[in-house]
């Protein structure tokens, strides 16, 4: 994200390529999260057969996107997040959903990563994905040139294919479910869009709000899904589950800019992440505004644990669906710290 405009640019340094020159690799000091043990090898490497086998049987991507795709650990990253998968199948699953999103988000809104994303058209791109998930229904004749239009780039195809094998592994509100909150992800994509266009300088809250709606949420949200059982609607729904989700999905996405800080600034100083909002409005360096925001992240963390523990008492359904979520954020924690072909931490401690 590129903000800038009135009150001047966000405080990134010219080269900050070499002033964090000096990286650690680890745990973030001082970050509250809790450990978990290390993803089955085995494990991980079958989802990640099945994952590159799907997707070159839909042409997601090129050849010369071997390297990010290995790098990343799409079937590590799921194994972490979903220690209580009721099988193979629906890590697969939760697998190809989020080789999805990331094909999406490259392709479409990722202007840095050189692969055709812009946020110019990006409504007009992300309302096409959206129907990808959430089919069109109309004439007949219009109808199929959707179905062949669902077909027309590896965005669309792994969006249209992946939701389709999670749907038949999930129950119909399970899936209406992930459909909602991938338009809630969208929206999220839309306003970061909006404000690299106009340069606009967000508060620390208007950040946060962005990053509620664009964060991990469709991830956590299926752990009912992949554990093989359902927290009904009627339950889902209560405002209280709301909020615990989406403070589970708020830190979660707090530690990605955490983790992902140094590369995103390093390939662009004017990248917008929760570190750089904070030095901003509170007009102090890069260091401090990184250490705040690592407090910011356990504020959130402290509120999700407390209250997840009040909820889960109230009944065992709850109490599982919780530790899902908790499974969920730990694993993805431990993927971000231990994933050092895509995250190096600053030299700040």
């Amino acid at each position: 994200m590129r903000p800038g405009g009135a009150g001047g640019g966000l405080p990134g340094p010219p080269n900050l390529a070499a002033s964090l020159a000096a990286r650690h690799s680890g745990a973030i000091p001082g970050l509250r999260h809790r450990e978990v043990a290390p993803a089955d090898p085995q494990k991980a490497a079958e989802v990640d057969r099945r994952l590159e086998e799907w997707a070159r049987g839909l042409d997601l991507f090129p050849t010369a996107w071997n390297g990010d795709f290995t790098g990343f650990q799409f079937g590590r990253a799921v194994v972490l997040q979903h220690p209580g998968a009721a099988d193979l199948d629906r890590l697969t699953a939760a697998g190809k959903l989020l080789l999805a999103e990331n094909v999406v988000d490259s392709c479409y809104c990722e202007e840095d990563e050189g692969r055709g994303g812009s946020r110019t058209g990006l409504a007009g791109r992300l309302i096409l994905a959206q129907s990808a998930l959430d089919p069109f229904h109309g004439p007949p004749a219009h109808q199929e040139e959707w179905t062949q239009g669902m077909q027309a780039d590896g965005p669309l195809r792994s969006y249209f294919w992946a939701l389709k094998e999670y749907a038949a592994l999930a129950t119909p509100s399970q899936t209406d479910r992930f459909v909602h909150d991938m338009a809630r992800l969208h929206l999220g994509y839309l306003g970061e869009a909006a404000w690299m266009e106009t340069g606009y300088r967000p508060k620390v809250w208007e950040y946060l709000v962005m990053r509620q709606f664009n964060n991990f949420r469709p991830c956590l949200s299926i752990v009912d899904a992949v554990d093989g059982y359902e927290l009904p609607e009627q339950l889902y729904a209560r405002p209280e589950i709301q909020r615990v989700t989406a403070l589970a999905c708020n830190a979660t996405t707090i530690v990605n800019d955490l983790y992902s800080f140094t590369k995103e600034l390093a390939s662009d100083p004017s990248h917008l992440n929760l570190p750089q909002v904070v030095a901003a409005n509170d007009r102090c360096g890069l260091k401090a505004a990184y250490l705040k925001s690592v407090g910011l992240h356990n504020e959130i963390m402290e509120a999700f644990e407390s209250e997840s523990a009040v909820l889960a008492a109230t009944s065992p359904l709850v109490e599982r669906y919780l530790q899902g979520l908790s499974d969920w954020v730990a694993g993805n924690h431990e993927w971000h710290a231990t994933n050092t072909h895509r995250y190096s931490l600053p030299n700040y401690w």
